[in-house]
């Protein structure tokens, strides 16, 4: 959302009394003036042209407070956990797959599907690489476990120590029983990104998510990037800015290596931030969705 919020257009965003996940609004954020809260009570006398939804539930509760059906654009933002897609066989909207691995593996039926892969606000180039430890960003790394890669997590502090950044790190200590893990926490934004670009590398062990944003930032950061070789890292990560394989041994090895060749490590860490400007630059984002937005909106006035 806060790439989201940086394009040309008016972001009406719901707002209820108690807030929940339904009506939170800004939540505090520093975005734009152009993404405003809005009482659900004040849609149906609001000119809306496009509604984005992230959640199934939200199909019914948009039609609810809007009172009429709007033209809808349905970000999936998971990889398919089997089966066909929930909205899979329908001509009311388009679903926008945020990387090309999830739109080859979901079986969307006859649903019109695009891609739009992410981008991120710029950090900065931060890369210092000053400590000798690989760093890690994961939410909730005890519930998810395997899909988050977080029992390989032990194989990688053989090579490197490792400092573990996320919500949920509540238990991952105990969990893991290696005194070479540090969970350190949930940080804000800017501290998150400074204590990253301080570590020699960074570690991305996660086996069946899209691409964390966490992934992107560390590359906007500077850092070289050692990932497991599965969903959509191979396109995300070149060669040139990091190591990338499926083989646990081989990426220990890779941590290894940036450890001890600091000289090594900056230089990919260079080339990582130029794909990622590049790549999954916000411009790019921007872009992209302002160009889907105009042509559902352009669709629905033809009509």
């Amino acid at each position: 959302m806060t790439s989201f919020v940086q394009g040309p257009h008016e972001y009406l965003l719901p707002k209820l009394p108690e807030g929940g996940p339904f009506g939170s609004g800004r939540l505090g954020r520093d975005w734009p003036e152009s993404a405003r809260e809005v009482g659900p009570e004040e849609l149906r006398d609001t000119d809306v042209d496009v509604v984005v939804l992230q959640r199934t539930e939200e199909l019914e509760l948009a039609e609810r407070w809007l009172g009429r059906r709007v033209p809808m654009v349905f970000v999936e933002h998971n990889t398919p956990k089997g089966g066909r897609h929930p909205l899979a066989d329908r001509d009311d909207l388009t679903i926008a797959h945020v990387t090309h691995f999830n739109s080859l593996m979901w079986d969307c039926g006859s649903t019109p599907t695009t891609v739009i892969e992410h981008g991120v606000v710029d950090p900065g180039e931060r890369y210092t690489g000053e400590l000798p430890r690989a760093g890690v960003v994961i939410n909730e790394p005890v519930r998810r476990w395997r899909v988050t890669g977080t029992d390989l997590l032990p194989r990688f502090a053989e090579a490197a120590p490792l400092d573990v950044f996320g919500m949920g790190l509540d238990g991952l200590a105990e969990k893991l029983g290696c005194d070479r893990i540090t969970p350190v926490g949930d940080l804000p934004t800017e501290k998150l990104h400074a204590e990253l670009a301080r570590r020699r590398v960074y570690v991305h062990p996660l086996r069946w998510t899209s691409l964390g944003l966490s992934l992107i930032e560390a590359m906007h950061l500077g850092m070289p990037v050692v990932a497991l070789g599965v969903t959509e890292a191979a396109r995300a990560v070149p060669a040139e800015a990091g190591f990338v394989s499926t083989s646990v041994d081989e990426l220990a090895a890779a941590v290894e290596l940036l450890l001890a060749e600091p000289e090594l490590a900056a230089r990919l860490g260079q080339g990582a931030r130029k794909f990622a400007l590049a790549h999954y630059g916000l411009a790019a984002f921007v872009e992209n969705w302002d160009r889907l937005l105009s042509r559902i909106a352009h669709d629905t006035v033809r009509r």
